[in-house]
């Protein structure tokens, strides 16, 4: 199985690989920026999907189907996996599909399918979920990009900062790590300057059905990408507690439990159903300026 593939332009170089089907590597050319975090600080992660569950359940991602009691890891299965990839023309395709293994965590058939196609100065990610089964398929879905932000040892985490498309008009909402009832406060925000102290305050900024549809990273006012997605009801904000140069911007349809709820596994807020031979699809495109 082949590790790394690879997609090139004039404009960018992308590198992806099995583990996830994560992008590796995203270079801008024209000034030599590595656009993703390289996972070497304190999230060992760079980007992976988050299938079939977003985050965890209250109980350490312990459910119930059918009476039967099942856990799943933290974001649930695609994080692990190690795909299936090939490369066509100017796109990358990973698949992967239910077996013997992922039914003991998670007892619902799928097939996940995601591509990347080089654009001239963007990249496009898609992907799509297949029901092939004769049942409702309950499944969460997010997405969980890191990018770097420090090129340099001149340039510091506090430099920069994520500028919305239009003033950002949603409710923030706030969670507790004992999970008591979670609050929603109203936002209204253009940008948000990158804060440890506000990360420390509330570890994830999650913000509800937002109106933006792009967020793009700064540094001081030198726009370095963008990073474009439309349809997602949740879209968060992350750093790892570990002060790392590297800052998520993840569109979610579903959350983690922020709440001790016992309820079933497909009633948890956010969860979508695939009925049998229904299909899901959905994208985001990261871009450098022109």
């Amino acid at each position: 199985m082949r590790e790394d593939l690879t997609l090139e332009n004039g404009r960018l170089k992308l590198t992806t690989r099995t583990r996830a089907g994560q992008m590796r590597s995203l270079i801008d050319k024209k000034n030599g920026f590595e656009l993703i975090y390289q996972g070497d600080q304190g999230w060992k992660d760079q980007n992976p999907t988050l299938f079939p569950m977003v985050g965890s359940t209250w109980n350490d991602g312990k459910f119930v189907v059918d009476g039967k009691e099942y856990q799943m890891k933290n974001h649930g299965l695609i994080r692990y996996a190690d795909l299936e990839g090939e490369v066509d023309g100017n796109k990358i395709t990973y698949r992967m599909s239910s077996d013997e293994e992922t039914r003991k965590q998670f007892p619902f058939d799928f097939e996940y399918e995601m591509s990347y196609e080089l654009n001239d100065h963007s990249v496009t990610v898609s992907y799509q979920i297949k029901n092939p089964s004769d049942r409702d398929l309950p499944f969460s879905f997010g997405l969980h990009p890191a990018f770097r932000t420090s090129q340099n040892a001149k340039e510091q985490f506090e430099d920069f900062s994520i500028r919305f498309n239009e003033t950002l008009k949603t409710d923030q909402l706030i969670f507790s790590a004992d999970y008591q009832p979670v609050s929603y406060v109203p936002v209204e925000m253009d940008e948000w300057k990158l804060s440890r102290d506000d990360l420390n305050k509330y570890a994830t900024l999650v913000f509800t059905h937002p109106n933006v549809t792009d967020a793009a990273i700064y540094y001081r006012d030198q726009k370095r990408m963008n990073v474009h997605f439309e349809g997602y009801p949740y879209l968060a904000l992350w750093s790892h507690p570990t002060p790392s140069d590297m800052v998520c911007i993840e569109p979610w349809y579903g959350h983690a439990d922020y709440e001790k709820k016992d309820i079933p596994f497909e009633k948890r807020e956010g969860t979508l159903i695939l009925k049998p031979g229904e299909s899901f699809t959905c994208s985001y495109e990261i871009s450098v300026p022109e």
